[in-house]
Parts: structure tokens; C-alpha cells; sequence
């Protein structure tokens, strides 16, 4: 069993995932990197690190996936669940499948992932849950941002029901609340220039240090923002 502490991370494959697998390989864990495409990053140590297949939407992918990460590791101690989509459709032009899409991906699949976790997660002591979740999840920005927002609202609120289920046996959850962030899924969404967006190796250093916080500095939500809005 390794001695080094594991974190499984979610859509690592580009972006923001990558960027956070980035971040806590340069603190020393072991990573599992959960992605449809599993092929470790140059940069990765294939003894350190693995890379393994993910579905956010196959229901049966969160038990294989920590089923092999106990199997190399012996022990998980923190999840990113990252994998994410989006939509620019209001809750009126959506239909029932686009938003059942955004629930699977966005709130259904995390729920899954760290259900599936949850038994190591707790023996660790010190167990960390990080839903990446959105402004859009604090705030409906637009209607355009409506669909997606709604199921932002739902991850913020399952970060917040996982910090109340694992709190007692010292499992922290914290939901993490980006606005634009230089990825190809906003650079879909605006015009905006990379430089004015926030870049995604600052959200990896962020979620990393919070990684670190011991069980009495719980962060509950994280906000980040690259522009200046009414209360963000």
C-alpha cells in the first residue's frame, strides 16, 4: 500500500481537471485520473499515477473506476469530481433530454463517484470532496445560462449535503465556484480573451491547497471570479 495519499479527479483528460492533476502530483499524491480518453499526461510518473476509462454517463463507471484506484493504491483520500458539460439554452428552449443531460453529467455523476468512494474516503480520517461547480451555480447570470444554471444550483447543494453525510468521520467537501476559466468549454461560451479569463492552473493550485487544510479549516465554497459582478 502506498504511503502517499490518492485523489481520483474527474474529466483530467484537458482543462480544468488537468491543471488540478497537475497541481496535486506536484504536492506528492498518487492520482487517478478518471477520463474517456485514459492516457496519462507526459508529465506523469506511470508508477505514481494512472489513468483510467470514465463515463459520467454510465451509472456502472464510478464503481470500476475506484474499484481499480484501491486496487493499484490501496486507498482514496480525496475526489475531484470535474467532469462537466454545458449548454447556452434557456430553461424554455430546453427539452426534458437536454436537461436529464446536465443532471446525469453534472450532479448524478458526482453523487455516483463519491458514493462509490465513500467507504475509503471515510476510513482516511481526513477525506476531501471537491465539486466543481460554477458561479452559475450561486447566480443566474443570464438567461442563456439558465439550463446550465440549474444544474450548477444542484452541485452546489450536493457539495453541501456530502460536507453534512461525512463531516463526523473527518470527510470535507467543498464546492468550487468558477466563473470563466480559460478551458475550451467557456472558450465556446465567449469571445472573451484567455488573458481575461482565470487560468485553470490557478484553480488546480487552489483546490490542491485546499486539499491540504486540516479537518478544522473546513471551506465549505470556493468563488472565483476573472470580473467584477454585483456580490462575486
Amino acid at each position: 500500500m502506498k504511503e502517499s495519499k490518492c485523489v481520483l479527479i474527474s474529466g483530467a483528460g484537458r482543462g480544468i481537471g488537468l491543471s488540478v492533476a497537475r497541481a496535486f502530483a506536484a504536492k506528492g499524491w498518487s492520482l487517478s485520473l478518471g477520463m474517456r480518453n485514459p492516457i496519462l499526461p507526459d508529465w506523469a510518473s506511470a508508477t505514481e499515477h494512472q489513468a483510467v476509462f470514465y463515463d459520467a454517463t454510465d451509472p456502472h463507471s464510478a464503481a470500476s473506476w475506484t474499484h481499480e484506484a484501491m486496487a493499484r493504491f490501496g486507498r482514496i483520500d480525496a475526489v475531484v469530481a470535474n467532469a462537466g458539460i454545458a449548454s447556452q439554452k434557456t430553461v424554455i428552449e430546453a427539452e426534458d433530454d437536454d436537461i436529464d443531460a446536465l443532471l446525469t453529467v453534472n450532479v448524478k455523476a458526482p453523487r455516483q463517484l463519491v458514493k462509490a468512494a465513500w467507504d475509503p474516503l471515510s476510513r482516511s480520517g481526513q477525506g476531501r470532496v471537491f465539486i466543481i461547480a460554477s458561479l452559475s451555480g450561486k447566480r443566474v447570470k443570464s438567461a442563456g445560462s439558465g439550463a446550465y444554471a440549474v444544474s450548477k444550483f444542484a452541485a452546489v447543494g450536493l457539495a453541501h449535503a456530502i460536507r453534512h453525510a461525512g463531516f463526523a468521520v473527518g470527510i470535507r467537501a467543498t464546492a468550487v465556484c468558477p466563473g470563466f476559466v480559460a478551458t475550451d468549454m467557456a472558450r465556446g461560451l465567449t469571445d472573451r480573451d484567455d488573458r481575461l479569463m482565470t487560468d485553470p492552473d490557478d484553480i488546480g493550485r487552489i483546490v490542491a491547497m485546499l486539499a491540504c487544510l486540516p479537518n478544522e479549516a473546513s471551506v465549505a465554497e470556493f468563488a472565483i471570479n476573472c470580473q467584477l459582478e454585483e456580490s462575486f
